[in-house]
């Protein structure tokens, strides 16, 4: 089937599924495939659980005469290009959103000041790969009036990849840093693939992106296109300037819009200096959208921090920085800073290794213990992770994270303020109902 035949059935059934545990009644099925399963074996049970049609690409799962199965050369590439079709009839404004950190706040934070005024479709948590992009494109409808997608990579070409799906008008890099990097094979290969949503926006007529200021490696690479920047105060030409007030524990952050005297302070509910260009980035799309000031503050000030990222919980015995959905060392490196300069008694980290980190990663988690040793703030260190573990560290040290649910079931920890930090592969997500 033609992806213009196919584009014409889902405008009658505009509902997509993945998951035949998961079919709302008229949904259409994409029979994904993937290294440990093949959903061709599953599209019967997803047409018997509501299902509309099944879209396979292989052409023995199919029944006779039974017209609800639609044969496609490659279910992935079909469902790529369907949501590029759709997207392609979206008339309003679409802002792709990619960078090594800060992706998913810049995204949540964004998106809740343009809801402030406007319908808005934005990525949903972190499903920001090559099925989440064109699921999250399927989802826009008549109604929205913006859309704000997250798009992430590991490695070369995939930003690139993405960008050709999502055909954005604006663009925004949060930052580039030390990721993936087993993937990337260097930091330089890190600035280049960030950099293809640059690129893609050159071939349109009027690409803009959104750029901190103060970004020495992003600046350079903008050549071409239009842009709006943002950055701290002192920065030339920027739309939106901005600084932390203070950061203990929530970052209070003031800013104004070119040509204000005025400043506007505002409260949020994020923890951690290095989210101020964040924030800033989310305000200058706001601005550069015509959202007004009251507008923008009330988004920062009520938005609550999820899935992991920086998130303070108080539980009945500790208080918790929780940030540990994922780790890298810059990410890393700003996190312990943040914590370091943070005043409170009887104050501890949990750390995790740092995954993908290819040839550098002896090197970086070394140098995260050397930071670590020199923060004198620190009463106590659990390192978590084989990699951690091969550095001589002089702190207490575990292979996984079940090893630290035991030492805290024979001594629990009371009173202590606890940076809790890893890379999604250590599982110390978990942690908090233990502590």
């Amino acid at each position: 089937m033609e992806i213009s035949q196919l584009y014409q059935l889902f405008k009658k059934y505009p509902v997509v599924t993945t998951d035949s545990r998961d079919c709302p009644t008229g949904s259409l099925f994409f029979a994904l495939k993937g290294e440990h399963f093949n959903g061709n074996l599953y599209a019967a049970k997803a047409l018997d659980a509501g299902c509309a049609y099944a879209i396979v690409d292989e052409a023995d799962v199919i029944p006779a005469d039974d017209e609800r199965y639609i044969l496609v050369n490659d279910v992935l590439t079909s469902l790529q290009d369907l949501a590029h079709e759709h997207r392609s009839h979206f008339p309003h404004p679409v802002l792709q959103i990619t960078g090594t950190n800060g992706k998913t706040t810049t995204k949540e934070l964004t998106a809740a000041v343009l809801s402030q005024r406007y319908q808005t479709l934005a990525t949903e948590a972190n499903y920001n790969n090559h099925i989440g992009v064109p699921k999250t494109l399927l989802r826009l409808n008549g109604l929205h009036k913006m859309a704000v997608i997250e798009t992430g990579a590991n490695h070369p070409g995939e930003i690139a990849d993405l960008s050709r799906i999502v055909d954005p008008d604006y663009g925004l890099i949060t930052n580039v840093g030390r990721a993936h990097l087993e993937g990337f094979g260097s930091f330089e290969g890190v600035v280049q693939t960030k950099a293809e949503l640059y690129d893609y926006l050159r071939t349109k007529a009027q690409g803009t992106v959104f750029l901190h200021a103060n970004n020495p490696y992003l600046s350079p690479l903008t050549e071409g296109l239009t842009v709006v920047s943002y950055g701290e105060p002192g920065g030339k030409g920027c739309l939106v300037e901005g600084e932390v007030v203070e950061c203990n524990p929530y970052l209070v952050v003031r800013w104004r819009r070119q040509g204000c005297d005025e400043w506007q302070q505002v409260t949020t509910h994020l923890i951690g200096r290095y989210n101020l260009s964040n924030v800033l980035a989310a305000i200058c799309v706001g601005v550069y959208f015509d959202l007004e000031e009251p507008e923008i503050n009330f988004a920062l000030a009520t938005y609550q921090p999820k899935n992991d990222r920086s998130e303070l919980r108080q539980t009945a015995h500790n208080r918790l920085i929780v940030d540990a959905y994922n780790a890298n060392p810059t990410s890393m490196a700003a996190a312990l800073s943040n914590f370091a300069a943070m005043k409170a008694p009887h104050k501890m980290v949990i750390i995790g290794d740092m995954a993908e980190l290819g040839e550098a990663s002896a090197d970086e988690h070394r140098k995260v213990v050397e930071q670590l040793q020199a923060d004198s703030s620190l009463e106590e260190v659990w390192l978590v992770g084989k990699r951690f573990q091969a550095v001589n560290t002089g702190f207490r040290t575990f292979n996984k994270v079940e090893e630290v649910y035991e030492a805290l079931l024979q001594t629990p920890l009371e009173g202590r303020l606890i940076l809790i930090k890893g890379s999604n592969s250590t599982r110390l997500y978990t942690l908090p109902e233990c502590l």
